[in-house]
C-alpha cells in the first residue's frame, strides 16, 4: 500500500493560480484591446481622395507609409506609425502571453487548486500547442507592423496569414481545452471557427469579393477579440485567488 500511496502525488501537481507571471501574462494578452482604439483613430486621420471605409479597405492600408496607388487603391494614412505601432505591440503581447502563461495554468484554466494528471498527455499537447500557436500569432503581426504593405515584402503577408491561422487555431484548442471549466469556452469556439472559415474564405476568393474590408475584418478581429477574452478569464481568476492569499495571510498574521 506505501508504493502505491506515494505515487499519486508524483503523477499529479496542482499550478500556482497566484503567480505573479501568470498575473503579468494575462494582462499581456489582455492588452491586444488596444488594437481597436489605434485602428479607430487612424481611420479617422485618413487622407485619401475618400474617406476610409471598414467595409473595403484593407487593414494595412492604415500602416501604409506612402501616399498614392496601392493594388489599385488610393491609400493615404498620416497615422500609419500608430498603426504600425500597434501592431508590434499586439503582437509582443501575445509572444509574452505564450512565455508566461504555463501549459499547466492552460489546462485548468487558472482555477485554483485543480490537479494537474502529468499521466494525461492529450490536454499537456493542446496547452502546448495552444501557447506555440499564440506565439506564432503574436510573431506575425510584429511583422505586420515591421514590414508594411507599401514595401512591397512577401514578409508582411506572410506575417498576416500566420497571425489569421495560427490565432484562430489556438482559440479552437483553447476552447476545446476549456470546455467545462468555464463557460467562455464556447465564445473561444465561435472567434476561432469564425477567423478560420472567414481565412478560408478569402483564400479561395482570393479576396476578390465585394467588401473585401469586411472580409479580412472577420478573419482578424475574432483572433483579438478571443484571445482578450482568454486573457480576462485568466486576470479574474488570477487576481481573485490573489486577493484570498493575501486576505488569508493578513488574518495569519493577525493572529
Amino acid at each position: 500500500m506505501s508504493p502505491a500511496a506515494t505515487a499519486a502525488p508524483a503523477a499529479a501537481f496542482i499550478p500556482n493560480v497566484a503567480s505573479t507571471r501568470h498575473y503579468i501574462g494575462a494582462w499581456a494578452v489582455l492588452s491586444v484591446l488596444q488594437y481597436f482604439l489605434a485602428e479607430a483613430v487612424v481611420a479617422l486621420a485618413w487622407a485619401g481622395p475618400r474617406p476610409y471605409d471598414l467595409r473595403t479597405g484593407y487593414i494595412s492600408d492604415l500602416g501604409a507609409l506612402h501616399c498614392g496607388a496601392y493594388s489599385g487603391r488610393d491609400v493615404c494614412s498620416p497615422l500609419n506609425w500608430l498603426m504600425n505601432a500597434s501592431f508590434v505591440v499586439q503582437g509582443v503581447g501575445l509572444l509574452a502571453g505564450a512565455v508566461l502563461l504555463t501549459s499547466g495554468l492552460l489546462r485548468v484554466a487558472a482555477r485554483p487548486g485543480t490537479r494537474v494528471d502529468w499521466r494525461r498527455r492529450k490536454p499537456w499537447v493542446a496547452a502546448t500547442a495552444v501557447r506555440l500557436l499564440t506565439g506564432a500569432a503574436g510573431a506575425g503581426t510584429v511583422v505586420v507592423g515591421l514590414v508594411p504593405e507599401d514595401l512591397g515584402s512577401p514578409w508582411h503577408y506572410a506575417g498576416a496569414i500566420t497571425y489569421f491561422i495560427t490565432g484562430g487555431a489556438a482559440l479552437l484548442l483553447l476552447g476545446l481545452l476549456w470546455l467545462r471549466k468555464t463557460p467562455m469556452a464556447w465564445f473561444l469556439l465561435v472567434c476561432g471557427g469564425v477567423s478560420l472559415a472567414a481565412t478560408a474564405t478569402g483564400g479561395l476568393t482570393r479576396m476578390m469579393v465585394p467588401e473585401p474590408g469586411t472580409l479580412e475584418r472577420l478573419m482578424g478581429y475574432p483572433v483579438t477579440v478571443g484571445m482578450a477574452a482568454a486573457g480576462l478569464v485568466i486576470a479574474q481568476r488570477v487576481h481573485r485567488h490573489r486577493k484570498e492569499r493575501r486576505a488569508v495571510a493578513a488574518r495569519t498574521a493577525a493572529v
